[in-house]
């Protein structure tokens, strides 16, 4: 079996709302959890960190290089914290310019450099592209306690660029693996699909929630088995027909 180290944000954490308290929680109910368990388990090592940007990322990665050097696949989920923006900043100054956590030309050239690392210690890299957000959800979580008209302003008057900016992010994830030509286990395709994605999202509109972490969970071990044939070098939207 092979030894997989994962590396990403708070989605691979297992970070979801409780709902009851209102607040955000780890659930034991993961998708790496998920893999990790069972009679067809993989050997899954998570370094995902709550919060992680594609630079902190990189820290992780050197920080673990042991680990690496020790794994055979080194899984990669980054992008949805790089294409936040400080909300409480928009806010306050709905007329000024606000980039994201990580400007995006910023996090293709670090993305790059990790996957180039990588290839360059002889490791299989696969990537996963990132889960679709509700807006709306998304729109209401963050603008909590913060002037929403001035946000929303902001936004040009739809909470509908927020979707957009995100998808930015997801394109150019998807762009690099082309690139190197290395693997895409796509679960965006996985959740669009659904009659109704947010149905498997948490409130806050950008975490999935347990229903929606056993949607990565089967995605990733349906695509596990076909990295080194079916996947190298697809796109996306050609890796999408291993989403189901």
């Amino acid at each position: 079996m092979s030894k997989i180290c994962l590396f990403g944000d708070s989605i691979s954490k297992g970070v979801i709302i409780d709902e009851i308290h209102d607040r955000y929680a780890m659930t034991k109910h993961s998708f790496a959890n998920i893999l990790s368990t069972g009679e067809e388990a993989l050997d899954v090592t998570n370094f995902s960190m709550l919060g992680c940007t594609i630079q902190k990322g990189r820290s992780l990665i050197a920080r673990h290089i042991k680990d690496v050097e020790n794994c055979e696949i080194t899984v990669l989920e980054y992008g949805g914290n790089d294409s936040d923006h400080l909300w409480a900043e928009v806010a306050e100054n709905p007329k000024g310019e606000h980039l994201p956590k990580t400007p995006i030309d910023e996090f293709v050239r670090n993305y790059r450099e990790i996957v180039e690392q990588l290839i360059q210690m002889g490791k299989k890299i696969v990537v996963l592209n990132l889960p679709p957000i509700d807006e709306h959800k998304y729109f209401n979580w963050i603008s909590r306690g913060l002037n929403k008209e001035n946000i929303l302003q902001w936004l040009g008057g739809s909470d509908e660029y927020i979707y957009r900016w995100h998808e930015i992010y997801n394109v150019q994830v998807c762009n690099i693996a082309s690139e190197f030509k290395i693997p895409v286990i796509d679960i965006r395709s996985a959740f669009l699909k659904m009659r109704n994605y947010s149905d498997f999202l948490c409130n806050d509109g950008i975490h999935p929630n347990e229903k929606g972490h056993e949607i990565i969970a089967e995605v990733i071990a349906e695509a596990i088995p076909t990295l080194e044939s079916v996947m190298i070098g697809k796109t996306c939207l050609e890796a999408g027909a291993l989403a189901g």
